[in-house]
């Protein structure tokens, strides 16, 4: 028997022992060289009666298996060899057989004849947790604080496809396990002590021996489910009114969550509401035909693409320029303590970068490290952290008026009011202390980093670096070249939104960049909607419903009416358009300055805040400078509202590439969801338009959109170029460096 990702030896009892060891990984996934050694290790475990048992086990210090090979699946997806060739239902059969082959192998291994136990020493993740559940025994590592199972494939878009929707609720119940399934949540090895998914904990270096010392001492083993007269815990719903009640509930409130969205989510209900009440050799079967169905979705495909691949990539630093070294941080400077400086210290500190918090007085200063104060005596109140370690991070930051305190470091991130006059006289005054190689990031939303690089004597170490609030809590970093900024010194903004454990997307400049040009326009649009007549609460209820974490109007609150005031005023006298006539700018000029209510940091805007500054309701006042035209919202308004508020922040994202500002199609799905909540269930704005709706419809729908709404959902030359041409984003912008196009999902 030869195998290449598994080690394997037969000891003196006759137990086999077959060692997890994917070569060149750090981490063991499903992939196809694995799934085939797991057959042929099934077969020979089957058919060899000098074997008497069987123990898995993995070679990798991170771990049993993080899951299923997700850039195999991708490429598989859908693929049924010569299409055109076969029938339908020839299709068919072939996609479930390639989809059925690790479960189907599984249930030979959990029906062979022989007792399979395996140890776990560390994670156990999506499909490595499914193998692990299709063993009669399980032992995990009672000292590894790192070590998690669980089945995340929700999050993804996907369900879990090797039998972990028909053995975890036949393990430990079905209202105990939804919750687990659903949300995709890890838990530890405690927590699957107590619930039943192992069975034994054991200290790391022990695993495998009591495994051994299990397969030795229950020579019949069976999975409970394989027993006669076996009975799910809890009862299944065509039996138990309970059980029946929970599967109902669970219904109900994930309609409420996903808003019919996430496609997963629902097929993993039935999976499990069907799978459950019939024998589990048809429970899987009922779970692979949901799997493929659910994987096949575009929904998927995207959420595959841009929550795992492209996430996993630019969090590594795939779009840094190659031929640098990798810069180590030994001191930052942040000029100005404000929140947005203070977030920043804290998150270098907590990288264990020393960090210099420079303002124009020691009390402001001192107030900038106190935030960082707050967040450490939290984390150690929370046993998140240890006092000693709270204290090492805050030791790491020190409060200074004085620019003599930037000499020597490798970077300085300036974080001031958004004001030209004051980032350049603090530009010049850093410069006249920093070394020759140090850069220079200003923290910016909107304004130009070229005309900001006129106030250096050295534009091209001047890099933008936009952090989004709270910085503590959010995972982007966009990082703007200049026209004159090195390749050398992106190289280096790369190294350090890397050292700070955040993701970097790299654009070019432009005003507003990539993520504030674009958050705005949905905003925008709502705005528009309500000077339309249409009720305030329809308008807040469908950009929820369509993906979006808030509402238009919270979030116009959350960014200052006042703000977005000026924000209009502005651009229309760059484009010659009379705001203050105009409907909407005499609704936003009456709401904020006749009637005071500039938003969330006054307590009242479009909403009525509490004390807590949570939202308690829409400000009835709104109704007498309003007049409601529409006040229902049906299937078909609610779809059209959807397309608007979605629309118009993506063809804003094709515009973005048709001037360059985005180059690398992954920075917009990833700078489109981390940075403004774009519908996730989409991959982001890119996926879309690439697989949600495909660029010929897309392009045909926006035109729609345009001759009904305005010019502003109009598609521009790329976007007709890219549907005549039947091009994809992905393939028009694929990551730097690549000259082949990038393969799309099947």
């Amino acid at each position: 028997m030869k195998l290449e990702t598994f080690s394997w030896e037969v000891d003196g009892d006759g137990i086999a022992h077959a060692v997890f060891d994917v070569p060149g990984r750090s981490m063991n996934t499903l992939t196809g060289k694995a799934v085939a050694d797991i057959i042929a290790i099934t077969k020979e475990v089957a058919t060899n009666e000098a074997i008497k048992g069987l123990v898995l086990s993995s070679g990798k210090a991170s771990g049993f298996c993080a899951g299923a090979d997700l850039g195999e699946m991708g490429d598989r997806a859908g693929s049924g060899g010569d299409a055109k060739k076969k029938s339908v239902d020839e299709l068919k059969k072939e996609q479930f057989e390639a989809g059925f082959s690790l479960n189907g192998t599984l249930r030979k291994l959990e029906t062979c004849g022989k007792p399979v136990a395996v140890a776990l020493n560390g994670l156990a993740l999506g499909g490595g947790l499914e193998v692990a559940l299709a063993c009669h025994y399980r032992v995990a590592a009672n000292d590894n604080p790192k070590i998690q199972f669980g089945l995340p494939e929700a999050k993804i878009g996907l369900l879990p496809g090797a039998g972990g929707t028909q053995r975890l609720p036949r393990l430990i119940g079905i209202q105990a396990a939804l919750p687990l399934i659903l949300q995709g949540e890890p838990f530890d090895a405690q927590k699957a002590h107590a619930m039943g998914v192992v069975q034994e904990l054991a200290p790391g270096t022990e695993t495998v021996a009591r495994a051994k010392a299990w397969v030795k001492a229950n020579p019949k083993a069976k999975a409970p489910w394989d027993e006669k007269g076996f009975k799910v815990p809890g009862g299944v719903p065509h039996k138990s009114p309970g059980v029946g009640q929970v599967a109902t509930m669970s219904n109900m409130m994930l309609a409420a969550k996903t808003y019919g969205n996430y496609p997963a989510q629902k097929n993993i209900l039935s999976c499990i509401y069907e799978g459950i009440q019939v024998p589990i050799d048809a429970g899987l079967r009922i779970e692979t035909r949901y799997f493929i169905n659910t994987q096949q979705r575009p929904e998927a495909k995207a959420m595959i693409r841009s929550l795992f691949l492209s996430t996993q990539a630019l969090s590594k630093g795939a779009n840094r320029p190659a031929g640098y070294p990798k810069t180590e941080f030994k001191k930052i400077a942040v000029i100005g303590a404000g929140l947005m400086g203070a977030g920043i210290a804290y998150v270098q500190a907590k990288a264990g970068i020393p960090t210099v918090l420079v303002d124009v007085t020691m009390e402001a200063a001192e107030k900038g490290k106190q935030y960082s104060v707050r967040l450490v005596e939290k984390d150690i109140s929370r046993g998140k952290l240890t006092k000693e370690k709270g204290d090492a991070l805050l030791a790491l930051i020190t409060p200074t008026t004085s620019y003599d305190d930037v000499k020597g470091a490798d970077l300085v991130i300036e974080a001031v009011f958004e004001d030209e006059a004051l980032k350049a006289k603090i530009t010049q005054a850093a410069e006249a202390v920093m070394g020759e190689d140090a850069v220079y990031g200003t923290n910016t939303s909107t304004l130009p980093i070229t005309g900001l690089a006129k106030a250096s004597k050295r534009p091209a170490n001047f890099i933008g670096i936009h952090f989004f609030s709270p910085v503590e809590r959010m995972g982007l970093v966009e990082i703007i070249n200049g026209k004159e900024t090195s390749e050398a010194t992106l190289a280096k903004a790369v190294d350090y939104v890397l050292a700070i454990r955040k993701t970097p997307i790299v654009v070019n400049d432009s005003r507003g960049f990539y993520t504030s040009r674009c958050f705005g326009t949905y905003t925008q649009e709502g705005l528009e909607m309500l000077s339309e007549g249409i009720k305030p609460a329809i308008i807040e209820n469908v950009g929820r419903q369509a993906g979006m974490p808030m509402g238009a109007l919270e979030v116009s609150d959350s960014v200052g009416l006042d703000t977005a005031l000026k924000v209009g005023r502005a651009t229309a006298k760059a484009t010659g358009f009379d705001y203050n006539e105009a409907p909407l700018g005499k609704l936003m000029a009456w709401v904020v300055e006749d009637k005071g209510r500039v938003g969330r940091k006054a307590g009242k805007g479009f909403y009525d805040y509490n004390e807590q500054g949570k939202p308690d309701r829409l400000w009835p006042g709104l109704n007498d400078q309003i007049e409601v035209k529409i006040d229902e919202c049906p299937p078909a308004l609610k779809k059209e509202l959807t397309n608007r508020l979605l629309f118009r922040q993506a063809i804003e994202v094709s515009r973005c590439f048709e001037e360059g500002v985005i180059t690398d199609a992954r920075d917009g799905d990833i700078g489109s969801i981390l940075a403004w909540g774009f519908a996730p269930y989409t991959g982001g704005c890119v996926s879309y338009m690439d697989l949600i709706w495909g660029i010929p419809a897309f392009v045909a729908e926006a035109d729609r959109l345009a001759d009904k709404y305005g010019e502003r959902f109009r598609p521009g030359k790329l976007l007709r170029d890219m549907a005549a041409k039947g091009e994809t984003f992905y393939e028009r912008f694929p990551p730097a460096g690549e000259k082949a196009k990038v393969k799309e999902p099947a």
